[in-house]
C-alpha cells in the first residue's frame, strides 16, 4: 500500500485489480475521496490507496527511465541522466546511495521505490521523470 500523500500525478505504481497487479501512471487524484486514477496498459481506473503498491527501485527501473550506467572499475556504479547522478557505492545495493543534481546532494539510507525517485527528481530538477 502507498500513502496517499506521497503520490503525485505522473508517478508510476503497481495497481491491483481482481488480484492482478499492473504497472501504471497516476493521471489524476481525488483528495476528497482519497482515490487515485491510474492508467495501465488496459485502461484508466480509480483506485483506493490500499490497491496501489510501490515499485522497488533497481537498475532495470533506472534503465527504463533512460539512465546510463557508468562503472568505475571498482565496487561502485554511477547512473547518469543528463546532469542528474545516482551513485551506488556497492553495485546492485539500493539500500544506501547518493543522488545529486548540481549543488543539491541527497544521501538515501534505505531502499526507495520508483515513485519516490520520481518525486526526488522533480524536487531537485523541477522536471518530471518519465519514461
Amino acid at each position: 500500500m502507498v500513502n496517499f500523500h506521497e503520490i503525485q500525478v505522473g508517478d508510476l505504481l503497481d495497481a491491483e485489480y481482481e488480484g492482478k497487479k499492473r504497472e501504471g501512471t497516476v493521471t489524476d487524484m481525488n483528495a476528497d475521496d482519497k482515490e487515485i486514477c491510474v492508467e495501465t496498459e488496459v485502461q484508466a481506473f480509480w483506485y483506493a490507496p490500499e490497491h496501489l503498491f510501490p515499485i522497488p527501485l533497481d537498475e532495470n527501473q533506472l534503465l527504463k527511465f533512460g539512465f546510463e550506467r557508468q562503472e568505475d572499475g571498482g565496487q561502485s556504479v554511477k547512473y547518469l541522466r543528463g546532469p542528474f547522478r545516482i551513485l551506488l557505492p556497492e553495485k546492485g545495493n539500493f539500500n544506501s546511495f547518493e543522488m545529486w543534481y548540481r549543488e543539491d546532494r541527497r544521501h538515501i539510507h534505505h531502499p526507495i521505490s520508483v515513485h519516490e525517485l520520481q518525486n526526488h527528481y522533480l524536487q531537485m530538477t523541477k522536471v518530471d521523470l518519465t519514461r
